[in-house]
């Protein structure tokens, strides 16, 4: 990035060192050690570190808050401890940064692979203001231009206004367009995961409001400092969308609240299932030579834990948020199996990717309460692709079909049939897409200058899915203790990287990338 990540922090300081320890209490809120062991503070989402601040501890991650209503959004922010950067920042105003109604917002995409274009297109379809595409960046040109040729030749290709001086090509592309913006536009971050710190702590330099898409984080340390940024970025009246659309789904928004009013009774389990052929890009044979090791290793991000936190995080995300939304807590440890059972490509390569095409994790939550995430990526094996939580009184269909498919039920026993039907959701025509709602939930935020930053929870969501991967490539039970405390940075010095930089991960004389030994390699997960 030519020393572009360090600009991102000119003035703001440099993102502090972490060397505290963690500890978990109930429903994932972390005591806060300093290196003696001592107790320093209490809070359950590290919402600011700075050593002269004191919290007010929250025992209860209340998850059930959907931020897609003004009322409960603020509820929601209260309760998972998001305004804890207000009790340091008393008495001082926090600037209003949004678009007035009948003002331009311009948007600019960073990552312009298929969901990066999604996203944009998602973005321009809504109503409540006017927006506009106004800058691209990528570090492949031919990625940026048929994101660019799609856009243009859709519904909403009135809305990009994307000339040659506004597409940017390189590392420090995220830069360039975040400088097209003024204060109050958004920008749009879809590339994969290493990134998402660096171009959140410009954005936040640049008074920009953002949409990230997830998993948001693959290790301890970019977590933490993801978590400080999201506290910066509220301190300021930022507003920042995260790209779990299950909490946009309206279906699961009242089974939700149905659940948390005990519907079906004390939630003792929950259970997802993706299993289904290969996907993406998660199973790679030997890198070709060209375009460079790291650039092929982003365009291959799923294979690459450093990327994509692999299969099990970009795939399986969805419902280990969805599930302990439906919980209204963080699990507090895990223990998996998986494995690999077919390391050769249909023409006889070997896969040199490091995922395994299976996995189980058990989650725990701090009542006892378990929840089961099955995956699978083997073509021509039995495919589920839903999720589902057991109460003592009743079950529920939390999606019915893949990340959050309609309708979301309710049942009296623990068989889902039509007898035992106590609830269905019906969602009106409009309102079924949860990619257009969480747009229009932001969007709505930004107009009605209400509080809204899911990053707190994206970040929760990706840790507890490094947990569960974690726990099934070392073969050993991790908690979220223990992996909030590792000091293992897979991309580190991201900020500082050029086209020319080695990749992070670089193959062995025979092509093969170190891959996962559960009982062997108990200590790291490569």
């Amino acid at each position: 990035m030519d020393g572009a990540g360090r600009h991102c922090l000119a003035g703001r300081g440099q993102i502090i060192a972490w060397s505290a320890k963690l500890s978990v209490t109930k429903f994932g809120g972390l005591n806060v050690r300093d290196a003696n062991g001592r107790a320093r503070r209490n809070h359950p989402h590290l919402g600011s570190l700075t050593s002269s601040a004191r919290f007010k501890r929250h025992s209860n991650i209340d998850m059930n808050k959907s931020p897609a209503n003004p009322t409960t959004r603020r509820e929601f922010l209260k309760n998972t401890g998001r305004l804890a950067a207000g009790t340091a920042l008393a008495g001082v105003a926090i600037p209003q940064v949004y678009a007035a109604e009948n003002n331009l917002t311009q948007i600019v995409l960073i990552g312009c692979g298929g969901r990066g274009t999604g996203a944009a297109m998602n973005a321009l379809s809504v109503q409540q203001v006017p927006l506009k595409l106004v800058a691209m960046a990528d570090v492949f040109q031919n990625r940026l231009d048929a994101s660019y040729d799609r856009l243009k030749g859709s519904a909403i290709g009135t809305k990009v206004d994307v000339p040659a001086e506004r597409k940017f090509i390189g590392f420090d592309a995220y830069q360039k367009a975040m400088d097209c913006l003024k204060p109050g536009d958004i920008a749009i971050f879809t590339t994969p995961l290493a990134f998402r710190w660096v171009y959140f702590a410009y954005a936040i330099q640049k008074g920009l409001h953002v949409f990230m898409e997830k998993p948001l984080t693959a290790d301890a340390p970019t977590s933490r400092r993801m978590l400080k940024l999201a506290a910066e970025a509220s301190a300021k009246n930022l507003k920042v969308g995260v790209g779990l659309m299950s909490r946009h789904n309206r279906g699961m928004q009242e089974l939700a609240q149905r659940i948390h009013d005990g519907e079906i009774g004390d939630l003792i389990l929950l259970r997802g299932y993706r299993m289904h052929g290969p996907g993406g890009s998660a199973y790679s044979t030997k890198w070709p030579g060209s375009p460079s090791e790291l650039l092929w290793q982003i365009q291959r991000f799923h294979s690459f834990i450093w990327a994509s936190g692999g299969c099990f995080n970009d795939f399986y995300i969805h419902h280990v948020d969805h599930c302990c939304w439906m919980k209204n807590a963080w699990p507090v440890k895990a223990q998996a199996l998986g494995g690999r059972h077919y390391r050769l490509s249909p023409d006889g390569s070997p896969f040199v990717d490091q995922n395994f095409d299976v996995y189980s994790v058990e989650y725990t939550f701090a009542d006892g309460g378990k929840f089961i995430m099955d995956g699978r990526c083997i073509a021509g094996a039995h495919e589920i692709y839903s999720s589902y939580a057991q109460g003592s009184k009743g079950n529920a269909v939390i999606s019915n079909a893949g990340d959050c498919g309609l309708p979301s039920s309710t049942y009296k026993g623990q068989n889902p049939d039509r007898a035992s039907l106590l609830w269905e959701s019906k969602v009106p025509p409009g309102e079924r897409d949860p990619y257009l709602n969480e747009w229009r939930d932001l969007i709505d935020a930004i107009r009605n200058d209400q509080p809204y930053n899911e990053v707190e929870r994206g970040v929760y969501a990706s840790m507890v899915s490094s947990m569960g991967r974690r726990a099934a490539h070392t073969g050993q039970e991790i908690t979220l203790e223990q992996f909030l405390n590792s000091e293992t940075e897979y991309a580190p010095g991201v900020d500082k990287w050029t086209m020319d930089s080695p990749a992070p991960l670089l193959a062995d004389a025979n092509g093969r990338y170190p891959v996962p030994q559960p009982g062997i390699k108990r200590e790291s997960e490569f």
